[in-house]
């Protein structure tokens, strides 16, 4: 066959798949994220409802990466066993009938126990998905897969924010908080999407209908290129000894950490405008809408080269600056700009990030490592939600913990770029 033939056949192939799957996958990440941020808004009413204090809550809140991080390689390696269909819906049924119980929290123990069984609940569900990208893109199109899923987590933070405003303003309907809406109107979703997972996720690309019998070919031998020269010998669990996985796993923490530390922390300093819950949630589309569009072009762009490691350790780079200069730029405009472009910044580079560990990982030894690298990276969101308001009621200032956030960035974009240099390079 042709080149010209057998490049069309990837474009189309490539282009389907990106359709028919990623938005499937995007929208449980969406429902997921929006489960697991849904804390930030009802916060605002629920810390005097339980009677506990900035830092209480936080510990309470960081709870969940807890119960997340020890779950999390168990959980990626039964759905590299029994498959992403069957555990997927597994995990969506569990965390949504949590998040309804937490709205019937009744004190701060039993807000601590259900965030840790949130986190129990959805382990497994985001390294799970990138492991599955890898069963059907070829590497030099993963960058833009994991871009185009991880845009979902953009649009659940801007749902999330003009629906958690909305929600708490819904205070004392049917004899309900607002605070209790929202973790009703959040948690029902993923228990209704379980089934709807069960019957449209493929298998694998053996089963999609959609499809060709030339195109599966040309996936098959796409993805064989890609695994050249990737070992999956030994045992899965070795994998979490692997010297890179581990220096992958620190480095990834301060990724979470940013991101964790600026979704938590930003309805907040945004109530300090002096505007409603509406107009706060109201605002915090924004910030939201510009990660979603570096999510996309960021990837798009670091597509055209060979080495794209910039494209992660850059916006991790200016992300840290811009954390900085939201506090000490004068006035609410300008800082409200400076962290809306902060938010972009920390996200941006993350789908580049994901695209290391397949350079010398593949099969349960890739599902293994990508869910140590996410679990422990993922301590970032408990020590972003301990230590921010910790900083903050301890110093009174909003300038010490966005410091804090932008020192662990920039070691993280510092780190990508050392740690790379150790791994193979891709075919």
């Amino acid at each position: 066959m042709p080149d010209s033939d057998t490049d069309e056949i990837g474009r189309t192939t490539t282009r389907r798949i990106m359709l028919r799957l990623v938005p499937l996958l995007g929208l449980i990440y969406m429902v997921a994220y929006i489960d697991r941020q849904n804390v930030a808004y009802a916060k605002l009413q629920m810390v005097d409802a339980l009677g506990l204090s900035e830092a209480a809550y936080g510990l309470g809140a960081g709870l969940f990466f807890l119960g997340y991080f020890l779950f999390e390689v168990p959980s990626n390696l039964m759905l590299e066993r029994v498959g992403a269909r069957a555990w997927f819906a597994r995990i969506m049924a569990s965390w949504g009938t949590v998040t309804v119980l937490l709205a019937f929290a009744k004190s701060a123990t039993a807000f601590y126990v259900l965030r840790f069984l949130l986190g129990v609940a959805e382990a497994g569900f985001f390294p799970g998905v990138l492991y599955v990208l890898t069963l059907w893109f070829p590497q030099e199109h993963r960058a833009r897969a994991v871009g185009a899923f991880m845009l979902s987590s953009a649009i659940a933070n801007a749902v999330g924010a003009a629906i958690g405003g909305l929600l708490l303003d819904a205070d004392g309907t049917l004899g309900l908080a607002g605070w209790q809406w929202v973790f009703l109107a959040t948690g029902v979703p993923a228990i209704l999407l379980a089934p709807v997972v069960l019957v449209m996720l493929p298998h694998g690309p053996g089963e999609a209908r959609w499809l060709s019998a030339e195109q599966k070919a040309w996936l098959a031998t796409a993805l064989e290129r890609s695994a050249e020269g990737v070992t999956n010998e030994g045992n899965a669990l070795r994998t979490l000894a692997d010297p890179r996985v581990l220096l992958l796993c620190l480095v990834y923490i301060g990724f979470p950490l940013a991101a964790y530390g600026l979704s938590y922390w930003l309805p907040t300093i945004v109530a300090g405008f002096g505007v409603s819950n509406t107009t706060n949630g109201l605002l915090n589309i924004i910030p939201w809408t510009l990660v979603a569009i570096a999510l996309w072009a960021v990837p798009r762009h670091a597509a055209r080269y060979a080495n794209q490691t910039w494209h992660a350790v850059g916006p991790a780079l200016i992300g840290a600056l811009l954390l900085v200069v939201s506090v000490v730029v004068p006035g609410a405009a300008f800082k409200f700009a400076a962290l809306s472009l902060a938010a972009a910044a920390i996200f941006a580079g993350q789908p580049v990030f994901w695209t290391l560990p397949p350079r010398f990982l593949t099969g349960a030894r890739a599902a293994a490592g990508f869910a140590a690298i996410n679990s422990v990276g993922n301590l970032g969101g408990l020590i972003a939600q301990t230590t921010v308001p910790a900083i903050h009621d301890h110093t009174g200032s909003n300038l010490a913990p966005m410091l804090f956030l932008a020192v662990c960035l920039a070691a993280a974009g510092l780190g990508v770029l050392a740690i790379e240099r150790r791994l193979p390079r891709g075919s």
